[in-house]
């Protein structure tokens, strides 16, 4: 990989990295990448990036890497081996690893001249490749105008929470924890719904006309679950992450946290069903097999030779 201080750095391409690494590109920008699936480094290098030979590499070629990584373990074991790259200058954090991690790599690079953003995202990876994805971010007003041109790629609505880094991750885990108890309310109820006779599409668009609509009823709903092809693009094992992150600040905290325990069972009870890489929209499907009930449109149902509309993804 030649050197060019134009070239963003990307690690990380996984549903939702892969998803920014492909809006980057499409922005006219250079993207050098890196992920420990060579394959998935292989379909960027296809679509115009270059390929980093690892983190050090990336630090060497860089002034800016983005990171959008599964846990915060893998982000610290990054930013410790790109520690010692000399172009490296501003470190952008996408993934969701609480406060207290984002401190850690504030004090592991701040000595050897890089600068942390902290900026985690919310949108899934069909936002992402649109550029409408929310990020909250938190850092120095030089270190955000230092990522703004390639922030402002994928993001439909930039939001500065702060000047200290960990300020949007807390921003990003209180969004979390409101959005998965939110989807299990949508899934428990909807389920019942349906149970005792109701139309699945009757009772959305009731709902989604009425107080009980959320993102969960209004986008991930008709999306992915009532036309049955589960799609919606992430898995949902990374929600048991995000929720036992949120607890853990709660609990330091001494506030109010009762819910979010309950939806992090719920989940748990998801993802023992459907298995951790299964789609998000899928944390539906342990209730519905247990209930005897699916809550599928009427052209989901529909028998191929029927004369009704064909399923939205035929």
């Amino acid at each position: 990989m030649d050197g060019d201080q134009d070239t963003i750095g990307f690690i990380g391409l996984g549903h939702m990295g892969a998803a920014m690494a492909e809006r980057l590109l499409a922005s006219g920008r250079g993207l050098a990448v890196h992920d420990l699936d060579r394959a998935a480094v292989e379909r960027m290098v296809a679509a115009g990036a270059k390929a980093a030979a690892g983190p050090e590499d990336m630090a060497r070629r860089c002034s800016i890497v983005f990171l959008c990584l599964p846990s915060p373990e893998a982000s610290r074991a990054v930013c410790a081996q790109m520690q010692a790259g000399g172009a490296l200058r501003v470190v952008v954090e996408t993934s969701t690893v609480g406060p207290e991690s984002i401190r850690q790599l504030v004090a592991s690079l701040d000595s050897h001249g890089v600068s942390v953003l902290d900026a985690p995202v919310s949108g899934g990876p069909r936002g992402a490749r649109a550029g409408t994805l929310s990020v909250m971010v938190s850092g120095a007003a030089e270190t955000l105008q230092a990522a703004i041109g390639p922030l402002q790629a994928i993001a439909g609505k930039l939001f500065h929470v702060g000047s200290e880094p960990g300020l949007a991750q807390v921003c990003k885990l209180v969004n979390n924890a409101i959005s998965a108890a939110g989807m299990m309310a949508a899934c428990e109820a909807t389920v019942l719904g349906v149970k005792a006779g109701l139309d699945a599409d009757v009772l959305l668009d009731a709902i989604n006309a009425g107080s009980g609509r959320n993102a969960a009823t209004m986008d991930k709903f008709p999306r992915s679950i009532l036309t049955g092809s589960f799609d919606y693009g992430g898995p949902m094992g990374l929600m048991l992450k995000d929720l036992s992150l949120f607890i853990d600040l709660a609990t330091s905290a001494g506030v109010h946290n009762r819910l979010a325990p309950a939806t992090l069972a719920a989940w748990q009870q998801a993802v023992a069903y459907s298995g951790p890489e299964a789609d998000y929209s899928e944390v539906i499907r342990y209730m519905e097999a247990d209930a005897g009930a699916e809550v599928r449109a009427r052209a989901a149902n529909a028998a191929p030779n029927s004369t009704t509309t064909g399923k939205p993804d035929e």
